[in-house]
């Protein structure tokens, strides 16, 4: 039993992505003792089974009562570190000391009220203010107020700053005027909308709005340039700098939010992935993805329909009576519910984390049942190229070819060969083009084709399954046509690949096939093209440079071959042996070739 649960966490640790995100431990009852934040998931998470590292006492105790892992991905370590601070509040984890305290973190509040003031608050209320973050970094917090108040003149002080409070004049002007802090609005010396337009820029500035803010500093600082104040120009340099690296909120706690739930859904084949996000006073506080298999002549609709009401079913729990959805589902079955497909704000920004946390899931789903079932993998993928394609049988056995030149010169053509989705390097061949002259792709196909199976049929070798030629409707038609020639046209499958919108062409079909840009059957055709095309472009390369330099060494009077080589071997490329001495050409070539050597390159 123990050995089967440690190969279970082995795997699960080994499909981790290597992204941010937070991981929960599990123990055998189902009951989560531990949550943590990394900005690796997979590093993060293996270092805890590193027999040779030295983990504390209770680190080891935690480790023994371990028997599943679950994860969430995010955007940032930031939103791990908020996320993480959720979840341990909400769960009260065993094993969890940090961030189980009561502990928020400091936002920025544009106050509610005349002349508003701009400061740092840890109390998130709903009092009409415009509050901005949360800040996982107190430092970022404080650079960024102490950026605004340098920009703007915006007062500090808790004064009442009404009409009939400024009327009475009771305030006089402060430090802060004198200083150059503020203008004074106590005392009426600055008008409320020269205050609030200053105001509406700290907004941009920080809902991640940037380039008015931006604009008003490279202005200032070209003015201090101008007039030779250049330590002002500095200072403010270094606040434009500080405000380029500020980044946008977090969408993990937003106090734009109240209670709501989230469903993002990805839908591939007979398979779909949806992603439930709970959202409670703004806050994410739990998230997991479910995988369905689905029915025959199943919509969107009735899926996501039925995803929303298993994942109720499973949770056990109400569900929010604000529902974000990608599209709408049967909303008859669900009353008093409002669903609500977001455009933009941060409910799109969760809806997109919903979606992407399908993707990873799915992702991490196959790379696991490869790691664990490599030959269930390979059948899969197999088994939806042969769908894909319209196969006869699985293209286990695919090669494919490209052909190389420079307007006519040096042309070569490559076959690579794949074995069951994977590279098998040590069957490439390269191919030098011996009958065609000038820029021809479509007679170089043939030629290159036709000596490929002809040999392999005079050897009575085994015939691909699948070729893939690189190229449109004419390298396809002049490939086709070389294995109707031999006879072969009806036991092996043959399809192009175009470049431009990856299309592909079938032989005696005018019109392209397009195959779903997010499947794998086209990935891989994809990666079968840019791998022919990669290794022919090398040896294409390699060739014309060889080519040029034998050539250069050729126009050399009393060079034969015999001196070509031994320059070539001790020298290797044209601008070495133009940049060597006398006496080294002399002592590989002799004093009068040296000679001949010297004179060509200085002429």
């Amino acid at each position: 039993m123990l050995e089967e649960i440690r190969k279970h966490i082995k795997e699960q640790v080994s499909a981790l992505p290597m992204l941010p995100g937070v991981y929960q431990f599990f123990n055998k009852d189902g009951v989560i003792i531990y949550v943590g934040k990394a900005k690796s998931l997979r590093q993060r998470v293996s270092s805890y089974f590193v027999e040779s590292k030295e983990h504390s006492v209770k680190v080891r105790i935690m480790i023994r009562h371990i028997v599943n892992i679950e994860h969430i991905i995010v955007s940032s370590e930031s939103d791990a570190l908020l996320l993480e601070n959720n979840l341990i509040k909400r769960l009260k984890p065993r094993y969890n000391i940090l961030l189980k305290d009561d502990k928020t973190y400091p936002w920025i509040v544009v106050r509610n009220e005349p002349f508003p003031r701009v400061e740092s608050t840890r109390s998130l209320l709903r009092d009409g203010a415009k509050y901005y973050g949360p800040y996982s970094s107190v430092s970022v917090q404080r650079n960024l107020l102490e950026l605004i108040h340098n920009i703007y003149p915006i007062r500090t002080c808790a004064l009442n700053l009404s009409e009939k409070m400024i009327a009475k004049g009771n305030y006089t002007r402060c430090l802060q005027f004198h200083i150059g802090n503020c203008k004074a609005p106590c005392i009426s010396n600055q008008l409320p909308s020269d205050y609030m337009r200053d105001i509406e820029m700290v907004k941009n500035i920080l809902s991640g709005e940037l380039k008015i803010a931006k604009r008003y500093l490279e202005e200032k600082i070209a003015t201090a340039a101008n007039e030779l104040n250049f330590e002002l120009a500095h200072n403010l340099k270094c606040r434009l700098d500080l405000l380029e690296k500020y980044r946008g909120k977090s969408i993990i706690v937003s106090n734009t939010l109240n209670n709501l739930d989230v469903f993002g859904i990805l839908i591939e084949g007979d398979i779909a992935y949806c992603n439930f996000v709970r959202i409670i006073s703004g806050g994410v506080i739990s998230s997991f993805t479910v995988e369905f298999s689905l029915g025959a002549e199943e919509d969107q609709i009735n899926i996501l329909t039925s995803a929303i009401i298993q994942i109720s079913e499973k949770t056990n729990e109400q569900l929010n009576s604000e529902i974000i959805v990608p599209f709408l589902p049967h909303v008859e079955l669900f009353p008093n519910k409002e669903f609500k497909v977001p455009q933009k704000g941060d409910k799109l920004k969760l809806l997109e984390f919903a979606e992407r946390n399908c993707r990873l899931f799915k992702q991490e789903r196959l790379k696991n049942m490869e790691i664990k079932e490599p030959d269930k993998h390979i059948t899969r993928v197999m088994s939806a190229m042969k769908r894909e394609l319209h196969m006869d049988v699985e293209p286990k056995y695919i090669e494919c070819f490209d052909n190389s030149n420079l307007q006519g010169t040096n042309p070569v053509a490559a076959c690579v060969v794949f074995r069951d989705g994977k590279p098998s390097r040590t069957e490439y061949r390269h191919f030098n083009i011996k009958t065609v002259i000038g820029p021809d792709d479509f007679a170089s196909m043939k030629e290159v084709l036709t000596r490929r199976y002809s040999r392999i049929l005079s050897e009575n070798k085994q015939l691909p399954d699948l070729i893939v030629v690189d190229g449109g409707k004419g390298q396809l038609s002049a490939a086709y046509e070389v294995l109707c020639d031999l006879g072969v046209a009806d036991r092996i499958k043959i399809v192009g690949l175009a470049k431009r919108i990856e299309e592909v062409f079938f032989p005696n079909d005018s019109e392209p096939y397009y195959l779903s840009r997010k499947g794998e059957p086209l990935r891989i055709l994809m990666f079968i093209r840019d791998e022919a095309h990669r290794f022919g472009v090398t040896f294409h390369r390699n060739k014309r440079s060889k080519g040029f330099i034998n050539s250069e060494l050729e126009q050399i009077p009393r060079l034969g071959e015999v001196s070509i080589t031994k320059l070539l071997k001790r020298f290797k490329t044209i601008s070495a042996i133009k940049k060597a001495t006398t006496e080294e050409l002399n002592e590989t070539i002799g004093a009068s070739r040296a000679k001949s050597v010297k004179e060509h390159f200085n002429s």
